[in-house]
């Protein structure tokens, strides 16, 4: 009687794999180490991109200069050549201002508005009405007035920062709550003072209270662009501790940046550039908040020697490819801000309400 028996492997056998062949993937599959390279490659250096910006905004300030010019060159270009120079401060402060605002709060929903600048710039002017006349403000506009109400908003501004940060409570999350309910009070003041005023008063306080890029003085420039050099300057020389700031304070702390100090820096300097900006051209609430949500997706990196200045150009081509299309297309170049302001707030819900689904 034979009795079958299966066959023994040794152990060596059992225990050694068989040689596996290469399958290439799929060509719908995910792509290797090699395609990602080559994709990084493909992709424009934000340098690059920076380049191509520049190029964009002296593409359209030229022709916003020098185009569809009718009678006196000369008055023509001057008039438009001082609203340009209003467009390059405001782009710098609002769009390098809200970019900088985003990095010292960790919060990209913020803007500088939400501290109240404007509800101050609105409450100052309505109050100089309501005292002196709505002509006061005819008769005042100059320098003194411009630099008045921007060193008011400023000293506002550094004594809440003072007050908030050297207290035992100081947290920036109380800053910015005091500083929502301080635009609040503002506000509701502001609007009860309006309701008192005559129409001709209310009417020429409208005119004030709107962006008007279009009625700057031309002498105003060199004090705007001085104030702009000036915070740019500071601003470039700590280009690396802001990206230390963006990742957070105990970071910050730990690779011996001193957080407090560099933090209360940058807010009196938001405060600087938002003030200058609100009392030269209006409050212009959501423009920053557009230019620097598109300078993040734009730039391709969170360094701030990048997204700074792609920030500012983008906010300049915004101005001046705006203004030109509006005033020589649609010829209605005054309702500027007003589409700004319009397309930034739903931008600003649209955002909002995505995070909140997340």
């Amino acid at each position: 009687m034979s009795t079958l028996s299966s066959p023994t492997t040794s152990p060596a056998a059992r225990t050694t794999p068989a040689p596996a062949t290469a399958v290439p993937p799929p060509s719908g599959g995910a792509p290797g180490p090699r395609s990602e390279t080559a994709q990084q490659k493909r992709r424009l250096s934000p340098g690059a991109r920076i380049a191509i910006a520049a190029g964009l905004v002296a593409a359209a300030s030229a022709c916003f200069l020098l185009l569809f010019i009718r009678g006196s060159f000369e008055f023509a270009f001057d008039r438009r050549l001082t609203m340009w120079g209003t467009m390059v401060v405001v782009a710098f402060t609002q769009g390098v201002g809200t970019v900088v605002f985003h990095t010292v709060t960790h919060n990209r929903i913020l803007t500088p508005s939400i501290m109240g600048f404007d509800s101050i710039y609105t409450f100052m002017q309505t109050v100089l009405v309501a005292v002196f006349g709505g002509l006061f403000l005819a008769d005042a506009e100059g320098i003194p007035m411009l630099l008045g109400q921007t060193a008011a908003m400023v000293v506002f501004a550094t004594v809440l920062y003072r007050w908030l940060f050297s207290g035992k409570f100081g947290s920036l999350y109380i800053l910015l709550l005091v500083g929502v309910v301080f635009g609040m009070a503002f506000d509701s003041i502001s609007t009860f003072m309006q309701r008192l005023l005559n129409p001709t008063d209310y009417d020429m306080l409208s005119v004030e209270l709107m962006g008007r890029m279009s009625a700057v003085d031309a002498s105003y420039l060199p004090w705007a662009f001085a104030v702009c050099a000036g915070v740019g300057w500071v601003l470039w020389r700590r280009r690396y501790r802001l990206d230390v700031l963006l990742l957070g304070r105990d970071t910050a702390q730990g690779l011996g940046i001193d957080h407090k100090r560099e933090l209360t820096l940058m807010l009196i300097l938001i405060a600087v550039m938002v003030a200058f900006s609100t009392a030269l051209a209006g409050p212009m609430t959501f423009f920053g908040f557009i230019v620097a949500t598109l300078a993040y997706q734009v730039a391709g990196t969170h360094e701030h020697r990048f997204v700074l200045p792609m920030a500012f150009l983008l906010g300049l081509f915004t101005l001046v490819a705006g203004q030109f299309v509006l005033q020589h297309v649609f010829y209605a170049g005054g309702f500027l801000t007003v589409i700004i302001e319009f397309v930034g707030g739903a931008l600003f819900l649209l955002i909002l309400l995505r995070k909140g689904k997340m």
